[in-house]
């Protein structure tokens, strides 16, 4: 994960510097589901190392997305005004593609309540916070993304207790008021303060944002470990189930984000951006939001998520960088 002042500067950067900030994109995308993979082999295989750090997770989602606001500028909001019917595109497909294909899946394919809500509210959740980086390897409309989802996360305790009422309420019982609460807490209010931070103590805060995307891994592969830990019988008979489910819905979701983004006549690069602002989701979020709502179960779903999503977002960015290099 790259900080957004990087990868979405004007000035054209020197081949060495560009070479540079390619490689340090490709080592953040490959390590990170690495890390979150071990995370959760250590949370499944040694459940109580992490007994009762269940309570911690919101805390540790507040510390994400805290480095999430020492990113942002002013001109990430500039950014909304100057494009607003490309980015408003973007949230509608993203706020309905994925919560609707969260139902579906959910319903197709049978899963217990635990699991269907736990799918749904991944599907419900605000733009993933790596999908910059994986957007800027595939040679798609950075600018564009960057806008997506920081108006996604600002708009999530609007939008997200509701959808997830809507579509889970049938599975299990949803306390939209207290979601909504959360979300501001543990999301909104971190995002707001790091931005905060970042305007006013810029100069120091430009000397860490190399630090910022690995500290945020750390973080999300700790709340991983945890929320394995917590359903970890449960995974042995539910994994494969979990993992179709996934693998559905975040292929799907890509799928149909670049569809979006095409049907608009929005143009190959800002299509590549749509599709993994539609495909990826802030799981860290949803693995939060099950855990303090429903159930350590629920939140399997949002775990596997985070793993698998990186994943196949660096196997699609490649290809579509591929693509793009054939076709200029």
């Amino acid at each position: 994960m790259q900080s957004r002042t990087e990868l979405t500067s004007t000035d054209a950067p020197a081949p060495s510097a560009s070479a540079s900030a390619d490689r340090a994109a490709r080592l953040a995308v490959t390590v990170f589901p690495v890390l979150v993979l071990v995370a959760g082999v250590w949370g499944l295989t040694a459940p109580g190392t992490f007994a009762g750090w269940g309570t911690n997770v919101p805390y540790l989602l507040g510390v994400v997305m805290f480095c999430m606001g020492l990113t942002m500028t002013l001109d990430d909001f500039k950014g909304v005004a100057k494009r607003p019917w490309a980015v408003g595109l973007g949230l509608v497909a993203h706020y309905v593609i994925m919560p609707g294909l969260g139902w579906l899946i959910a319903h197709a394919l049978g899963l217990p309540p635990q699991l269907a809500a736990g799918v749904i509210l991944v599907g419900c959740a605000p733009s993933g916070t790596s999908s910059n980086v994986v957007t800027y390897l595939a040679r798609g409309d950075v600018a564009l993304s960057v806008s997506v989802a920081t108006v996604s996360t600002v708009l999530a305790p609007l939008v997200t207790p509701p959808l997830t009422l809507l579509l889970a309420g049938a599975y299990l019982p949803v306390d939209a008021a207290s979601m909504m609460t959360d979300i501001l807490k543990t999301v909104l209010l971190p995002v707001l303060a790091g931005l905060v931070v970042r305007l006013v103590l810029g100069r120091y805060v430009d000397r860490l944002l190399k630090v910022l995307p690995w500290l945020s891994a750390l973080t999300v592969a700790v709340i991983v470990a945890v929320v394995v830990a917590g359903s970890a019988e449960a995974i042995k008979s539910a994994a494969g189930l979990v993992l179709l489910a996934v693998v559905l819905h975040n292929g799907l979701g890509l799928l149909l984000g670049y569809g979006a983004g095409k049907a608009a006549r929005l143009g190959a690069p800002s299509s590549r951006a749509m599709a993994f602002e539609v495909g990826m989701q802030n799981s860290g979020l949803a693995a939060s939001l099950a855990t303090a709502h429903f159930s350590p179960l629920a939140a399997l779903p949002a775990a596997v998520f985070s793993v698998w999503h990186n994943v196949s977002g660096a196997l699609v960015a490649a290809w579509m960088s591929y693509r793009a290099r054939r076709s200029a």
